[in-house]
Formats: C-alpha cells, sequence, structure tokens
C-alpha cells in the first residue's frame, strides 16, 4: 500500500495540469479529471488558437505593407480554412504535449466529469459509468465560461461568444462587439484586419479599463485608424435578427438611441466560474455566487480542498492560474506557499501590442502613493524603427527611493518585454538597477533603460524636458 499523498486534480486547464505535475515533482500520487480536452480553455478556446489566428492577420498586414520596405508581393489573399487549419494544429500539438508531460510525471488522467460527494470523495461520469475516487487533497481548477447576459433576443444564432469567433468558418464582413475588454479588443484587432467591419460598445467609459488609461487612448486611437468604431458608455439593450444580419440596439452615454448592424455580434462582456455542477454544496465548500472562497495559499474553508484559477473568480488569466496551481501543489503537499499578485502582467495582444504590470497611474494616484514618470517614445527607438513600429514603454517608481511600481508597454513584443519590468518588482528593484543593467543594441527592450533614465529627466535618446 502507497503511503503517498494522494492528490485529485478537478480540471486540465493551465491551472490543473501545472498544479498535477507540481504534486507529482513533491511525491504526489496524483489523478487528474478532464470533461474535455487537456489544456482547458486556453489551449483549446482561448489564448492559444487567439493568438495563432492573431500571427496569420499580423502576417497579412505585414506582407500588405512589404512594398514600403522593398519586398513586393502581389494578389496577397487570406486563406481562411488555412488559417483555421493552421491554428487548429498548433492546438492539437501542444493538447498533445500535456498528454506526454502527465505521462512523464505519472499523473493518472480520468476522462469524465467530477462532482463532489463528500469533502473526502468526488464521483466522475466516465463513458464506462459512475468512478469514485477518494484522495487525501482534492485541487479546483474547473475554469470558466463567457458570461451571457439577459439581453432580449441574445439567443440569435447570429450572437456568438469567443468560441465561437474562433471557430468561423469564414471571415464575416461586419461584427457588432460587445465589451471592450481583453477579448473584444483582440477579436476586433484580428477581424479587423482580414478585412471585417467592426464596432466595439463598452458600457464603461474606457476600453481596456485595467489598463494605464494614458496608454489605453493610444490603442484606441490605433484601432480607431484601422478603422474600427468604438462607442463608449454605451448599453446594448436588445438583438433582433434582420435578414443576413443581426440588429444591436444601444443606449449611448447621452440618452440617445442607435442601432448597429453586423453579420455577426460577438458577446463578450467577461466571464463566469464554472463551478455549478461540481457539488460544492455537498463538499461545504464556502462560494459567492460560484466564485469558491480560497485564503492567499489556495485552501479553501475546508482543511485540504484547494482552489486555483479562474474558479476563485479574481484574476481571470492563464498565467494566474498556473501560479495558483504550482502554490496550491505545494501546499497540499506539506509546503507553506502563498500568492502575491504584484508580479502578475497583463497582456493584450492588439498590434502594437499592449502589456502591463504593477500600479497604473490612475491606482497610485488612488492609493496616494508619491510617485514619478518615466516615459520613452519607442518612435526614437532604431528597432522598432526599422520594424515600422511605434509605442510607449512607462515606468511608474515611487519618489523616496525609486522603487519600481509599475510598467506599461505598448509597441512590438510588448508581452515579451513586460517579463524584465515584472522581475524588477519582484525583486523590489530601483530605477538604478535597471539603468545599471547593460540593454543589448539595437532591440526595443533597450528603451526599458530609456523610459527608467526618464524617470530621473535623463534618458540619451529624447530631449528631457
Amino acid at each position: 500500500m502507497s503511503d503517498k499523498i494522494k492528490v485529485a486534480v478537478i480540471g486540465g486547464g493551465p491551472g490543473g495540469y501545472v498544479a498535477a505535475i507540481r504534486a507529482a515533482q513533491l511525491g504526489g500520487e496524483v489523478t487528474l479529471i478532464e470533461k474535455g480536452n487537456l489544456g482547458g480553455t486556453c489551449l483549446n478556446v482561448g489564448c492559444i488558437p487567439t493568438k495563432a489566428l492573431l500571427h496569420s492577420a499580423e502576417l497579412y498586414e505585414e506582407m500588405k505593407e512589404g512594398a514600403a520596405y522593398g519586398i513586393t508581393a502581389s494578389d496577397i489573399k487570406v486563406d481562411f480554412a488555412k488559417v483555421q487549419e493552421s491554428k487548429s494544429a498548433v492546438t492539437k500539438k501542444l493538447v498533445s504535449g500535456v498528454k506526454g508531460l502527465m505521462a512523464a510525471n505519472k499523473v493518472k488522467v480520468v476522462s469524465g466529469e467530477a462532482s463532489f460527494v463528500s469533502k473526502d470523495a468526488i464521483e466522475v461520469k466516465t463513458e464506462k459509468g459512475i468512478e469514485t475516487i477518494k484522495a487525501d487533497k482534492f485541487i479546483i481548477a474547473t475554469g470558466s465560461i463567457p458570461a451571457k447576459p439577459p439581453i432580449p433576443g441574445i439567443d440569435s444564432e447570429k450572437c456568438i461568444d469567443s468560441t465561437g469567433a474562433l471557430e468561423l468558418k469564414e471571415i464575416p464582413k461586419s461584427m457588432v462587439i460587445v465589451g471592450g475588454g481583453v477579448i473584444g479588443v483582440e477579436i476586433a484587432t484580428l477581424y479587423s484586419a482580414f478585412g471585417c467591419k467592426i464596432v466595439i460598445v463598452e458600457m464603461l467609459n474606457e476600453i481596456l479599463p485595467m489598463m494605464d488609461g494614458e496608454l489605453t487612448k493610444t490603442i484606441r486611437a490605433k484601432l480607431a485608424k484601422k478603422g474600427v468604431e468604438i462607442y463608449t458608455g454605451a448599453k446594448v439593450t436588445s438583438f433582433k435578427d434582420a435578414g443576413a444580419n443581426v440588429e444591436v440596439s444601444v443606449e449611448m452615454g447621452d440618452g440617445s438611441k442607435k442601432v448597429f448592424a453586423g453579420e455577426k455580434a460577438l458577446i463578450s462582456i467577461g466571464r463566469r466560474t464554472n463551478t455549478a455542477t461540481i457539488g460544492l454544496e455537498k463538499a461545504g465548500i464556502a462560494n459567492d455566487r460560484g466564485r469558491i472562497t480560497v485564503n492567499n495559499k489556495m485552501e479553501t474553508n475546508v482543511p485540504g480542498i484547494y482552489a486555483i484559477g479562474d474558479c476563485v473568480g479574481q484574476i481571470m488569466l492563464a498565467h494566474v492560474a498556473s501560479a495558483h496551481g504550482e502554490i496550491a501543489a505545494e501546499n497540499a503537499l506539506g509546503h507553506s506557499s502563498v500568492f502575491d499578485s504584484k508580479t502578475n502582467p497583463s497582456c493584450v495582444y492588439t498590434k502594437p501590442e499592449f502589456a502591463s504590470v504593477g500600479l497604473t497611474e490612475e491606482e497610485a494616484k488612488a492609493q496616494g502613493v508619491d510617485y514619478i514618470v518615466g516615459k520613452f517614445p519607442l518612435a526614437a527607438n532604431g528597432r522598432a524603427m526599422i520594424m515600422g513600429e511605434d509605442g510607449m514603454i512607462k515606468i511608474i517608481a515611487g519618489k523616496k527611493y525609486k522603487e519600481v511600481l509599475g510598467a506599461h508597454i505598448i509597441g512590438p513584443r510588448a508581452t515579451d518585454l513586460i517579463g524584465e519590468l515584472a522581475l524588477a518588482i519582484g525583486m523590489e528593484a530601483t530605477i538604478d538597477e535597471v539603468i545599471a543593467t547593460i540593454h543589448a543594441h539595437p532591440t526595443v527592450a533597450e528603451a526599458i533603460k530609456e523610459a527608467a533614465l526618464a524617470v530621473e529627466k535623463r534618458a540619451i535618446h529624447i530631449p528631457n524636458k
């Protein structure tokens, strides 16, 4: 009889499969239960397929603009079936990779839908029937599903969610996007590049409300330049089929009413926790309308039961789920780890990309933080200029000690560059330490050092005001 700690992980997305691997590394006997494909929303119908389609869109745009760089191509077309085929191939390969990781780490994978019957056991509905699994520790990683608001007409077949938007067989001529968050803005970027007429309707006063306000205005302007219409402070009141289109009725901020028509209407107002069918009440697990309550060790009110990722309803990002998963697994196996979100980056795969970590300027003001700011325009960066890109790097630092408090980047590969500044925040690095780090030339990354220099009004490659 094994004396290993038995760990059951419910859900095989980027939270669950990472938790399973970490628990196995620490000597646990791990069983992972997943009702669909391994990789969860992220690999199958979220981050990865979205970025694969965006890559195709980016290539298409660059090829159309090639003549400016001396590369002439004629008769450039989009073969959307091939675009979708390429996306599916990437997804399939990554899902296969997760399967291989489960085998390599000796994680038992059970295909089926799990539900608690007590705090010590779950039942799994499999193709062969009901299987009961008992474990010493449980990690819930059931993720989230698209939210669907109760708006009249929303059940029209022309109203799609993000999953539907990624699986379209043809590029629609027009699309109304309800919600100007990350998903809505990325889908707008993707399909507008392919020639689809896009209208974004956002209830709040600005798109991408969690990002730095100054840089968000830049993204909004760039989308508008590409023909994307954006209406903020606007509320959708109904959907109505009208021939080949769906009409979206909107109440504007000034009280006036507008109707926008599109072949499709994308509903992207956020996501909600996917916990309705897992029997939380039978295990006595506390939750707030389906959002599982956890402490900073990712443990629920029931000792030995942990919850991670989207199902706790805090920060719904794949990389946060993975971080949660490692922490929950470590605590389940007797360690003492805590989750700290201060180094968590937010990334938006627009063109140019938009990435952020730490405090925005708005948050710094609201918290009464005494701060200073450095900005460096990428129009003054050689590598960005070569790529035909522009943008901005903005660093927020504490006024007294000059520690990095926040960083915000619009520009090529911003989502890769943000890692350096997340590390700086995690290490409580000062502006001086960023400046003292030699950055390679010519790179976009050297603009990070310039932005740090700009905090002290001593940037090299721009005049200092």
